[in-house]
């Protein structure tokens, strides 16, 4: 059993900062942790990827991330898993719903993840 919790969202003015925190409780038969991400869903758009990480320490950024967002990780063991996004110079484009996912590899086979979501708004 895999269960994904989000928090840190808020209401931020633009150039403010956040610190969004995912936690990843996956249970032993469910498989091994290889991967997290942070995924965003702004009003009335689709889903983007933020920024990703594995279990090996590759970390890739969309564009719109890179130098503002980072994305980092602890795992004290293969049950629990954290990964928070720290998000710096906001503007109002940042405004979005933001997704936690973890990948879980069982055998050959990958699984995703993911939680309810947290909200960021980046607002006056």
């Amino acid at each position: 059993q895999v269960q994904v919790r989000e928090s840190g969202g808020g209401t931020v003015q633009p150039g403010g900062s956040l610190r969004l925190s995912c936690a990843a409780a996956v249970s032993g038969s469910s498989g091994t942790p290889s991967a997290m991400a942070w995924y965003r869903q702004p009003p009335g758009k689709g889903r983007e990827l933020v920024a990703r990480v594995t279990r090996e320490g590759d970390i890739n950024y969309q564009d719109f991330a890179k130098g503002r967002f980072t994305i980092s990780t602890i795992s004290e063991d293969n049950a629990e898993n954290t990964v928070f996004l720290d998000m710096n110079n906001l503007g109002p484009e940042d405004s979005a719903t933001y997704i936690c996912e973890i990948q879980v590899l069982r055998g050959i086979l990958n699984r995703y993840f993911v939680g309810q979501g947290t909200q960021v708004t980046v607002s006056t």
